[in-house]
């Protein structure tokens, strides 16, 4: 038809209370991650196109889809869908003093006296695109370069396999390195040019200390094996429930030694949660001696 125009694309359905419920469980059994009922429209938009793509009519025919035997690869997308990636480099900037000194210049110390492995290894759990284990891999790097005869591993691990995928990449947008220190960027990040302008990627010492997987919290499986000098868990449990949150934070703290450092976001905490842990600065915590007491409160 001359002159005509295309129809616009379908509107997205209404997502039911019911059928946010739906969600709400499904999440909630599988990541420990408690989506409120103020979530409906983000699950909506988040949910719709992939609704489009399979051409189904309703979020419950999408929920049972998602559940459907078999059908594993469908969960991770969209579990991948409602995870939220907010992230920067050397976000929340007093940690990285509080490493910078005194917690490094102290382990340096002790290696060289030989009472403590010239080793580290740190775990950001919850790693969304890199920026934090990046920053961790910078910092740690000026205590302890190449050559030092010190061993440096950083594992970055997120529930989303989009989010780990793009983190192993190493690519971001130039405008992403304001928060990073002019020198470490000069050290460390490469410019890109050409089909790259505009762009940075991590640089080959960097790459060479990360470690990268999909982990879920709520799953201990999953988790990277072994034990951890620092713990970085910044900015998630907030999404937790507060019984999942209890056993993540018990399991967290177990993979610490008691030289060790569990680290949160600025709104959370562990007061009323643990006596496992004694705090050293804000949202920064070391194991206590002891038995664990965790509390639901």
């Amino acid at each position: 038809m001359t002159g005509s125009a295309p129809w616009p694309p379908a509107l997205p359905p209404a997502l039911s209370h019911a059928e946010l419920l739906l969600f709400q469980h499904l999440v909630e059994a599988e990541t420990g991650i408690h989506l409120s009922t103020a979530k409906n429209a983000l699950v909506a938009n988040r949910l719709s196109r992939r609704l489009r793509e399979l051409g189904l009519t309703s979020f419950a025919a999408y929920h049972a889809y998602v559940t459907a035997r078999g059908n594993e690869a469908e969960k991770v997308r969209m579990l991948d869908s409602l995870c939220t990636h907010e992230t920067s480099f050397f976000r929340e900037p007093r940690h990285f003093e509080l490493l910078r000194d005194p917690i490094l210049p102290e382990w340096a110390a002790q290696g060289a006296k030989g009472q403590r492995p010239r080793s580290l290894r740190v775990w950001s759990a919850g790693c969304s695109t890199g920026e934090e284990p990046y920053s961790l891999a910078m910092t740690l790097l000026e205590a302890f370069p190449r050559g030092s005869g010190w061993n440096v591993e950083v594992v970055a691990t997120d529930l989303s396999t989009w989010a780990v995928q793009r983190a192993a990449q190493g690519l971001w947008s130039q405008e992403r390195a304001r928060t990073i220190p002019t020198p470490l960027l000069r050290k460390y990040m490469l410019k890109g040019v050409r089909s790259q302008e505009g762009l940075m990627t991590a640089g080959p010492e960097l790459r060479a200390v990360m470690r990268f997987d999909r982990a879920n919290l709520h799953v201990p499986s999953t988790w990277p094996q072994g034990t951890f000098d620092l713990i970085f868990c910044r900015n998630v449990l907030i999404y937790f429930g507060a019984e999942a949150r209890v056993r993540v934070i018990q399991g967290l703290l177990e993979r610490l030694p008691a030289t060790g450092y569990f680290f949160l976001g600025h709104a959370e905490s562990l007061i009323g949660i643990t006596a496992a842990a004694r705090s050293v600065s804000a949202n920064v915590y070391a194991p206590r001696p002891g038995p664990a007491t965790l509390s639901r409160e």
